[in-house]
């Protein structure tokens, strides 16, 4: 009966921090060149992907299925990479490790809808591939303009909704037992790790987000490709699989650049034990390689985008040279 009343004193109780104290990033040697590298890093993804976002809006020949898709990751890149990095380099420059209880949940919600926002489009790219490839005469009667962009708007406001009912039922944990985060974010998983209440429904929506924007998109984005190989082996000549597939490329780096990194975490962790502080770079890497690479890979992957940047600098550079001469 006292087990019963203590549970009962514990849930009507709920204690809510005035701070967490985010500690993912201390401790870590030499740690000030990481700081530069995630500098380097925010610069490269805000710069990156700003271009990328303006050539697609402002270049009417790329109004079509496929950068419709490539506009929505550079936009959720752009969100992601300053939800996350301007937090870590406010830890090293102010050397302030301190957020508020509703600053930390906001955080969380950012971090966490532009990671599954990044997951969902690539599923979305991967069915672009697919039906261009395994279904060509009716791809632009199954993948056009207006399907695409009601698929995003349809995954934004999903993933708001998800992503909001998560942050909320953090408010229903009290934290008695600690306020220190074992993370170098708002992280969900260490947050709901320190709540001294009952936490199963926050587990549960925990391992339903990791299933619905890791898993299952890894899943799906292989048997497309599995589908799309088997395609490519009905080609006969090997000039045609090499032109069909090389439309995959671009596609293949964004999927590799993003579930490598979290992959080869989960296999290390499998296999041996990481420290903490490991651990918390090779997670932070996973958060700020993608967004870095991801416009270098466009530029580098897409013929389009590539000529469009040589005119613009052939337009810039031109009159400077004609001054010059004169």
């Amino acid at each position: 009966m006292s087990s019963l009343n203590t549970s009962f004193v514990q849930n009507m109780s709920i204690i809510h921090p005035e701070y967490f104290f985010i500690i993912g990033l201390t401790g870590i040697p030499y740690s000030s060149y990481y700081y530069i590298f995630l500098f380097i890093a925010y610069f490269i993804a805000v710069i990156g992907n700003s271009i990328v976002l303006l050539i697609i809006a402002l270049q009417r020949s790329l109004h079509s299925p496929k950068y419709i898709g490539v506009f929505n990751l550079a936009l959720a890149d752009l969100g992601e990479t300053n939800a996350v990095i301007p937090n870590m380099m406010k830890t090293f420059f102010s050397d302030s490790q301190y957020m508020s209880y509703n600053a930390c949940l906001s955080n969380m919600f950012f971090v966490n809808f532009f990671i599954t926002v990044q997951s969902a489009t690539l599923v979305v790219l991967a069915f672009d591939r697919f039906t261009a490839i395994c279904l060509p005469l009716r791809y632009h009667a199954i993948v056009n303009n207006t399907v695409i962009s009601l698929a995003f708007i349809v995954l934004w406001v999903f993933n708001t909704s998800l992503m909001a009912l998560s942050a909320s039922l953090m408010t229903r944990l009290s934290f008695c037992k600690s306020n220190v985060v074992q993370s170098f974010y708002c992280d969900y998983g260490p947050l709901v790790r320190l709540a001294c209440n009952d936490n199963s429904i926050n587990v549960f929506m925990y391992n339903l987000i990791a299933a619905m924007f890791f898993i299952a998109p890894l899943l799906i984005i292989v048997l497309s490709y599995l589908g799309i190989f088997f395609a490519l082996s009905k080609i006969t000549t090997w000039e045609a699989r090499l032109k069909a597939l090389k439309t995959c490329v671009s596609h293949l780096l964004l999927v590799g650049v993003f579930f490598l990194p979290v992959i080869s975490m989960v296999i290390a962790s499998s296999v041996t034990s990481l420290t903490p502080n490991t651990r918390v770079v090779g997670v932070s890497l996973s958060f700020t390689l993608p967004p870095m690479l991801n416009p270098i890979i466009y530029v580098l992957n897409t013929a389009e985008i590539r000529v469009l940047i040589q005119k613009v600098l052939k337009n810039r550079i031109m009159p400077i040279r004609k001054n010059i001469l004169k």
